[in-house]
């Protein structure tokens, strides 16, 4: 075993496999047996080592500061545990979403461990989760096999690919609980067009459409029904497969690009064509145990890149929660018209829904009530990052409870406070940007208030230990506060300590809820 000493970057070693307390890397099935694989898969990140000598004890501290003895001999590791039940939790994913999963699940009081697949260097360095760079997650087998070797009891999934390409249904074969719905559950994402067809079937209110895979036939519709319109990939399009067309050229654009010059591929194989609604956007999220939905805080994202609302649309330039704007009687219309009547639908189709539904909703202007935009089948990024700031239960039980079926015995526990998150991206996106710029003093932008916390979404570390951008979306830099007011203060103080000329972001995060506040004071 090999250690490095106290405020150096700690390694442990045990043949071909390499732990330590950023980043855990090489890892063989074979070379460790399985009690070891079990002990060290119960230690939490990040891991200080304070005293080490050949053939005595070693004291390992996690990040929670629960003292576990480790007895070293040449021929024998052994771990003496809390017999408390606890659980030991992989996040599959790398960006800031995960982030906020990793950082919720390290404060729940029953988490033991995290790791997080593949994760990044600014999830590693914030101790917040231990990441597995080398994992491939694309591989079943293979995230399979670490869950055993490490004593894994939760898998929660972040993005929408894993899932739509099956890997819940493998792990979930395996015995091993994961948070995430099977691939077919997950069409409600993976097909803009299934979505469409449930909400016809089970009366789910949405917006009136057509399906087309012909450009010509599509246009004809266009013109038929007239502008604006909203023109979508049928299939997964990383946020960017839909576009408003405020008229015809732009429809027609948007449906050559698709259909005939294949932007993007088989995802818009299939266009939908939908009637634009004008209102106020908001999102909704429900955990699901395939039975019972239980309501989340709401959360209300910024999709435009400019401020005002202006520019393309992005994978979200900041968020805040609550909403105001989604009072109790709102949100007892969603659960009743479009969340309970989805789970249900889901169910009846023989695909069963467990995890994440997250309902992108439009309040209409015209009648005030809830029409379903589209569904997501995981927590949005950035909206997580906000409700994970605001979550006051304990994470990974909540998620157990969804995989056994278990919902209807959970409440939910949120802090007061309000939060929000401003999204620093590399300029030019959501074109084309660059990659590999320096951004420094984020430790001391954290350092503004005990209410900031910085997400990082696309991060690396380069040669000089420097973090550099390596996305579109790079940073959330989230804060709490009393009111929207306070949140923001905070949110933009951290923002202007941070040193990365080649980045940007919107002023204006939070635009609606000090509306919305304005308009309640008077």
């Amino acid at each position: 075993m090999a250690c490095a000493a106290s405020g150096t970057k700690v390694t442990l070693r045990f043949g071909a496999k390499t732990f330590s307390n950023n980043c855990l890397r090489g890892y063989s099935n074979s070379s460790v047996s399985y009690p070891v694989a079990r002990t060290l898969g119960s230690l939490s990140s990040p891991i200080r080592v304070q005293h080490v000598a050949n053939g005595s004890n070693l004291t390992v501290m996690n990040s929670k500061s629960r003292d576990l003895s480790v007895n070293l001999a040449s021929t024998n590791v052994s771990l003496k545990v809390n017999s408390e039940e606890r659980v030991t939790v992989l996040v599959i994913g790398g960006g800031g979403r995960e982030h906020a999963l990793c950082y919720a699940l390290d404060r729940s009081p029953s988490c033991d461990a995290v790791f997080c697949a593949p994760g990044n260097s600014g999830i590693a360095q914030s101790g917040d989760a231990t990441c597995i760079p080398d994992l491939d997650i694309s591989n079943s087998d293979s995230v399979i096999s670490f869950c055993r070797d490490w004593g894994v009891g939760l898998v929660v999934v972040g993005p929408e690919a894993p899932l739509v390409a099956g890997l819940a249904n493998e792990l979930v074969k395996a015995g091993i609980p994961t948070f995430g719905p099977s691939s077919e559950a997950a069409a409600l994402e993976g097909s803009k067009d299934f979505m469409k067809k449930l909400c016809d079937k089970y009366n789910i209110p949405t917006a009136k459409y057509r399906t087309f895979t012909d450009p010509s036939k599509a246009k004809q519709y266009v013109k038929d029904q007239g502008a604006p319109m909203v023109v979508k990939a049928d299939g997964l399009a990383a946020g960017k497969g839909v576009v408003v067309a405020m008229n015809l050229d732009e429809a027609f654009e948007a449906i050559d690009s698709m259909l005939v010059e294949g932007s993007f591929g088989s995802a818009g194989s299939k266009v939908i064509i939908e009637e634009y609604l004008e209102g106020e956007e908001v999102s909704f999220f429900a955990l699901v145990d395939g039975e019972t939905a239980l309501p989340l805080e709401s959360a209300q994202d910024h999709k435009r890149v400019g401020d005002g609302d202006v520019g393309p649309n992005t994978g979200g330039m900041g968020a805040y929660s609550p909403a105001p704007i989604v009072t109790e009687e709102l949100k007892c219309k969603v659960m009743e018209s479009i969340i309970l009547p989805t789970v249900k639908g889901m169910a009846a189709e023989g695909c069963k829904f467990v995890g994440l539904l997250y309902a992108g909703l439009i309040i209409e202007k015209k009648s005030g009530l809830p029409m379903l935009i589209e569904y997501n089948v995981r927590f949005g990024d950035p909206e997580c990052q906000v409700l994970m700031m605001r979550l006051e239960s304990d994470l990974a039980q909540v998620l157990l409870a969804a995989c056994r079926g278990e919902l209807g015995t959970v409440s939910l526990t949120w802090s007061p406070e309000l939060a929000t998150v401003v999204v620093m991206a590399s300029e030019g996106y959501p074109g084309a940007y660059k990659k590999g710029t320096v951004i420094k003093n984020l430790d001391e932008a954290e350092q503004v208030s005990p209410a900031v916390k910085i997400f990082h979404a696309g991060t690396a570390l380069d040669r000089d230990g420097n973090f550099v951008a390596t996305g579109g979306r790079v940073l959330g830099v989230t804060a709490r506060g009393k009111d929207i007011e306070e949140a923001r203060a905070k949110a933009y103080d951290a923002l202007d300590v941070v040193d990365w000329p080649e980045g940007f972001f919107r002023h204006d995060i939070g635009w609606r809820a000090q509306k919305f506040r304005r308009m309640v004071a008077h």
